[in-house]
């Protein structure tokens, strides 16, 4: 509880009248004061009373792309068996509040109140907790307290379509892609046994050791893969909107690989591991593969520019705290693809040379280098460079690059 201005001056002022009543021999004006200090007396105890609420969320759907309708629905019920509520409820929704009317809810009865989710903005919303506050009829206290959990929205960006996609020097073994002589199956993990599977793939020694069939998962190394490398860099975009503006065409190469049923990686510059697409397989009831994409682009929803880092050196324009060069070193360590996606909004040259450099481990790079392209280097050796000024100009100039 918490006493209001007014609560604070009321018992202040029959205190005041209280000493002053005895001190000159006036009476009625420590009756007057004795009256002013029952009155905050009760308020405590009326402000003392909580109701009791029960509060049932949902937000449909939990995931959205940027500008895309969502709605949350509260489902507040007084739990009370004696007295009617009236409250003053104020739900939280991305940090600004909403007002929920709880105006005479009845004991046993419950309302429904539903109010839109603002996804103009890439990012994740939380919603929640519902806070009721409560004051005494006469103002003097008031009481806070939070009642049902938090639900969380994931705001995707923005995808463009690209109709190419690029196939990098591998070939799937449906032969749509034919630039190399044989493809390469290798171990990948042990899973359990699923009806359907080969039994010659069963591993018996672990199998006797955890006392369940485990079968070895297989992956073809040879399928084509496109690495996206977003540099979430502060000092790499000047302007905020410029790195929204990559976001959405990460979400675009992601999208348009997973609808050719190409594998996929996702690697941010202050990220310690990537996220692919074979990290969120499924198996359907027939046994076919099913890739969510919903993960990689929840990390996109969730990136944020980092700031304190990429102080450019004067001469080359390299990056002097490391970043760029840890995320090129596990590139150059551990190939994750043959396509390079790199998206950026700083056009320095010794940026794009030291990417440039990953061409005999990456067959096929782009630099993606959104904002002014006054400045931008026409070409550098060992990768493409397309500056657009936004995601919309990103799909035309990579459709535009034709056969890959």
């Amino acid at each position: 509880m918490k006493p209001t201005p007014r609560g604070l001056a009321l018992v202040g002022g029959g205190a005041i009248l209280i000493v002053a009543g005895f001190a000159f021999g006036y009476p009625e004006l420590a009756v007057v004061g004795a009256a002013a200090l029952l009155a905050a007396a009760w308020a405590v105890g009326d402000a003392a009373w909580q109701p009791r609420l029960s509060v049932a969320r949902s937000v449909e759907p939990d995931r959205v792309a940027r500008g895309e309708p969502c709605a949350q629905t509260l489902v507040v019920r007084n739990a009370s068996r004696l007295r009617a509520a009236t409250l003053i409820a104020q739900d939280a929704c991305g940090g600004a509040p909403v007002p929920v009317p709880l105006i005479r809810l009845r004991p046993a009865r419950d309302t429904t109140v539903t109010y839109p989710v603002p996804t103009g903005r890439r990012g994740v919303v939380c919603v929640g907790p519902l806070s009721v506050t409560r004051r005494d009829p006469l103002g003097l206290l008031g009481s806070s307290r939070t009642h049902g959990g938090t639900a969380r929205v994931w705001v995707h960006p923005r995808t463009h379509p690209l109709a190419a996609v690029p196939v990098g020097i591998a070939r799937s073994l449906d032969g749509r892609v034919d630039r190399v002589p044989h493809g390469n199956i290798t171990f990948d993990a042990l899973r359990e046994y699923v009806i359907g599977d080969e039994l010659r793939r069963v591993h018996w020694r672990t199998t006797a050791r955890v006392g369940e069939l485990m079968v070895r998962e297989y992956v073809d190394t040879s399928l084509p893969r496109i690495v996206v490398l977003l540099d979430d860099r502060e000092a790499a975009f000047p302007q905020p909107d410029g790195f929204e503006e990559a976001c959405e065409a990460a979400a675009s190469v992601l999208v348009a690989a997973l609808r050719e049923d190409l594998a996929a990686e996702l690697l941010m510059l202050s990220a310690s591991s990537a996220i692919g697409t074979g990290d969120h397989q499924s198996v359907g009831p027939s046994g076919a593969r099913r890739v969510d994409a919903a993960p990689l682009l929840d990390r996109l929803a969730e990136a944020r520019l980092h700031p304190g880092a990429a102080q450019p050196e004067p001469d080359t324009g390299a990056d002097t705290t490391g970043a760029l060069e840890q995320a090129i070193d596990r590139l150059r360590q551990y190939r994750l693809g043959d396509t390079l996606v790199y998206l950026t909004g700083a056009a320095r040259a010794g940026d794009l040379a030291t990417v440039g450099a990953l061409r005999p481990r990456y067959p096929t790079i782009v630099a993606g280098v959104f904002g002014d392209p006054a400045g931008v280097p026409a070409t550098v050796e060992g990768l493409r460079v397309l500056a657009v000024p936004d995601a919309a100009g990103f799909a035309a100039a990579w459709d535009g690059i034709g056969r890959w």
